[in-house]
């Protein structure tokens, strides 16, 4: 192989926040250590937010305590304010393990950011300083994704200047990563490429995650010319489950099993196995009751 790519697997969390179906405590459980079998390394496994609100997520203290302690595997939880941090704080409390990674999101247009968060953007921007800072405090890894970044469901375009700005601004408190994210999957591969070749003129030290959705069919492809600028980070989720609850018809994540086809068929490695991504994608249509929208879990792999 020419070149590794990590894969950041969401499926648990992102893939799950959005289905009306609510998977249990175990069935999380048996997910994430599936993708553990199948060689991921760094997992999004719980999002500490209101669950009144997401109800999906409302057993995150109980899929941490039960996740299995790997030492090789990094475990991370959504935080969206300071009472959300404080509870992925707690889950290390007491000798236990609990998240080795916090995120947090800052959403790059004001009137998204209201419906997804209830702030204001410069307010979400002004928690997420804050979560860094008390994350470097504590000893615990943390990043930040800034969403919306290749358009908005309520503003439309967004500027990549404005997207850059933010960046700057987040980068002063020393993420160990920013996560550009499409999250209503509006972005096209040149529009990535410009925008991610920006980002890294304007922060040559600073790595940057893509996490891309296939609602408009382009995800995979964002992916693509995200690698070409640079980036070694991506996220997915096993059948490409998922979604924004908060945004109109914002559906579909990268299936991880499309993006290890793409990569691998490209000389390039996951370390992560596509026969055991696969069967996990199979598990997901049982739960869920229906196929998933992942394409190579329906096609398979390439013909031996």
């Amino acid at each position: 192989m020419s070149d590794t790519v990590e894969i950041m697997e969401v499926s648990a969390r992102d893939g799950l926040q959005n289905e009306a179906v609510i998977f249990t405590t175990e069935q999380k459980i048996d997910l994430i250590s599936g993708a553990i079998d199948a060689g991921i390394r760094r997992l999004e496994v719980a999002s500490f937010v209101n669950p009144s609100r997401v109800p999906q997520m409302a057993d995150a203290e109980a899929v941490v305590a039960a996740l299995p302690d790997r030492k090789n595997v990094i475990y991370t939880g959504l935080t969206l304010n300071m009472r959300g941090y404080m509870r992925a704080l707690a889950t290390r409390k007491s000798g236990a393990r609990g998240i080795d990674e916090v995120g947090c999101v800052v959403v790059a247009t004001n009137t998204f950011s209201v419906k997804n968060q209830g702030q204001s953007l410069e307010d979400s921007i002004v928690v997420a300083e804050d979560i860094l800072k008390a994350a470097a405090k504590d000893g615990l890894r943390a990043q930040v994704t800034i969403s919306a970044a290749c358009g908005c469901p309520f503003e439309g375009d967004v500027s990549p200047k404005h997207v850059v700005d933010i960046a700057k601004r987040l980068a002063l408190q020393n993420p160990h990563e920013i996560a550009i994210a499409d999250t209503i999957g509006v972005g096209t591969p040149q529009q990535v490429f410009n925008l991610i070749t920006a980002l890294q003129k304007a922060l040559p030290k600073m790595t940057f995650r893509g996490h891309f959705h296939n609602t408009r069919n382009t995800g995979i492809a964002n992916a693509w010319a995200a690698y070409m600028a640079g980036v070694r980070i991506f996220d997915a989720s096993i059948g490409g489950v998922g979604g924004c609850p908060f945004a109109p018809s914002a559906t579909g994540n990268i299936g991880t099993e499309d993006l290890i086809y793409m990569f691998e068929r490209s000389n390039i490695a996951t370390n992560v196995s596509l026969k055991k991504i696969i069967e996990l994608s199979k598990m997901l249509e049982t739960v869920l009751g229906r196929p998933t929208p992942a394409m190579v879990s329906k096609a398979g792999d390439f013909p031996s």
